[in-house]
């Protein structure tokens, strides 16, 4: 009798051992899982953000390595989950380097043509008023005006576009 006592006891505590440890490994994956929602929490602004600025993958990236390092296994999962990089895959950084180029002519096209309508209305006027010094000197300022303009903004797209590059050449897949 005491055979069987000493049997049911050792049974119940190994069932309520099996049980303990199910119930941890439960509330493990329950945690990983809400640290993954926290990770997409986390990064779905940056990549909002990337989605209308290209630029702004220049903040968002390496804040996205940096919970990558950290986070390694629910990256893992997330990665395994959208079958590319979360959430800056190489294709959607080769896109905002796309964006960022077709948005770069875009601008030097407008830009183009406004200065060249104040060159002429300019031009215009310096021919009613037959080329005097005021008129020439408009004429001039626009000119280094257009010219200055384009140099700021050919800096920021060149200084983007080569870090937009740099991503996409560090990133796998």
């Amino acid at each position: 009798m005491a055979i069987v006592a000493s049997l049911i006891v050792a049974g119940a505590m190994i069932w309520g051992a099996v049980r303990i440890a199910r119930e941890i490994a439960l509330a493990r994956e329950a945690a990983a899982r809400a640290r993954v929602l926290q990770l997409v929490d986390l990064l779905t602004p940056g990549i909002e953000a990337a989605a209308t600025d290209p630029r702004a993958l220049l903040v968002w990236h390496p804040i996205a390595r940096a919970v990558r390092e950290l986070f390694p296994d629910e990256s893992a999962s997330l990665d395994r989950a959208l079958g590319v990089s979360f959430p800056f895959s190489r294709d959607r950084l080769q896109a905002a380097h796309a964006a960022w180029t077709a948005d770069w002519l875009a601008w030097e096209q407008t830009h183009d043509a406004e200065y060249k309508l104040k060159a002429a209305a300019a031009e215009d006027e310096s021919a009613v008023t037959r080329g005097n010094a005021v008129s020439r000197a408009r004429v001039d300022a626009i000119e280094r005006e257009k010219l200055e303009k384009y140099q700021r903004r050919y800096e920021e797209y060149i200084r983007v576009a080569k870090a937009l590059q740099s991503l996409i050449d560090q990133s796998r897949s």
